[in-house]
């Protein structure tokens, strides 16, 4: 079967004899092998189906590599349809490689069957989570509301950039350079914010609040004076210029929004734009001599306790409590777990607790 392997003109001058037998105890190894259902597997048809399982990995990866290439080089073809040609191409091709390397290993497709049950059980009991995530990952690759780039938002709080769409999940960056990998099925399942899937500029409103008696005129000044000095801001004229809204009359404030369109860089940060703008919201407000009112609140004295006469011990106690012990308490709860503990002790008898006749009376 492998006498190709040491032909005599290679090799004249070796010994024969030994090159031959290793030849054939390679021969031997590689038709090694077992039976199963009616199907011999050998050793060498399995080596020769896991290389031809790697050189489909490999043409997968060089297809990658030639279409990212393209992408690179034509700066008008969108970047998430490459992606996406990307991922199909690789799917298919690992597709026909297993099924291609199990006809080499000698399973053929009529056998397939078999295993086709068995994935359906193991679909029904323990694959159907990786299942329904591989199907998510395949929808949003083929709808495109969700692309590689986009800058999202999760109904569980997690926020941030579309770097990769797998089998199985999809990677978020967030803004502090932190990986999350999200299940596909809570993009297909779960509500998502997606920042940037139609239009890139997004508009946010600063809340922030003034003093009573403020002219509001000079509050819009100032506000817009700062809108101005942030160079987050799309435009400062025409229908997306910033606005200064009058929202609400506070505990002790006038409440305001600044309204302001962000530009494409600004949109995927807006933790950190928010923060520039109330930065520079601050060194307006500052310039004008603008007030940042505190919290106010009126405090009502209904009782003021008198001052101890001569004589008077200030520490001893009053009330109820020095002529009646039972009554330490102002609890009713307190009280009656008390009643009920001296009850229930063996050494305790109705003359020795002052207060049952009077317990026994509250309960009737």
């Amino acid at each position: 079967m492998l006498a190709w392997l040491a032909p005599d003109s290679v090799i004249p001058d070796a010994p024969k004899k030994a090159v031959e037998h290793g030849v054939k105890q390679v021969g031997e190894w590689l038709n090694y092998g077992y039976e199963i259902g009616g199907v011999k597997i050998t050793v060498g048809s399995v080596l020769f189906a896991v290389l031809l399982l790697v050189l489909f990995m490999v043409a997968s990866a060089v297809i990658k590599f030639l279409l990212r290439r393209y992408g690179n080089k034509h700066g008008q073809v969108n970047q998430s349809s490459i992606y996406t040609i990307e991922r199909v191409v690789h799917y298919l091709l690992m597709v026909i490689g297993i099924l291609v390397a199990l006809n080499v290993a000698g399973v053929p497709m009529a056998k397939m069957t078999v295993f086709a049950g068995a994935l359906g059980v193991g679909l029904g009991f323990g694959l159907q989570a990786i299942f329904n995530n591989f199907v998510s990952g395949l929808i949003l690759l083929f709808e495109r509301t969700l692309k590689v780039g986009d800058f999202v938002e999760l109904a569980s709080g997690v926020h941030g950039h579309v770097r990769d769409i797998h089998i199985r999940a999809t990677r978020i960056t967030t803004n502090d350079d932190i990986d999350i990998l999200v299940p596909n099925s809570e993009f297909v399942n779960g509500r998502v914010v997606n920042w940037t899937l139609r239009e890139v500029s997004r508009r946010i409103k600063v809340e922030f609040g003034v003093a009573y008696g403020t002219d509001k005129e000079l509050v819009k000044k100032a506000a817009l004076e700062a809108a101005a000095e942030v160079p987050f801001t799309l435009t400062n004229e025409g229908p997306r210029a910033p606005q200064v809204w009058l929202t609400g009359f506070g505990d002790s404030s006038l409440d305001f929004k600044l309204v302001v369109w962000l530009n494409a860089e600004a949109t995927r940060r807006p933790g950190a734009v928010t923060a520039a703008y109330y930065w520079a919201l601050h060194t307006a407000l500052e310039k004008y001599e603008i007030e940042i009112p505190f919290p106010q609140r009126d405090l009502h004295v209904r009782t003021w306790r008198r001052p101890p006469e001569d004589g008077e011990d200030e520490r001893a106690p009053r009330g109820p409590d020095v002529q009646d012990p039972g009554h330490r308490h102002g609890n009713d709860a307190v009280r009656d777990v008390e009643r009920e503990i001296a009850e229930a002790s063996p050494a305790s008898t109705p003359a020795d607790d002052p207060h049952a006749a009077d317990g026994g009376n509250e309960k009737k």
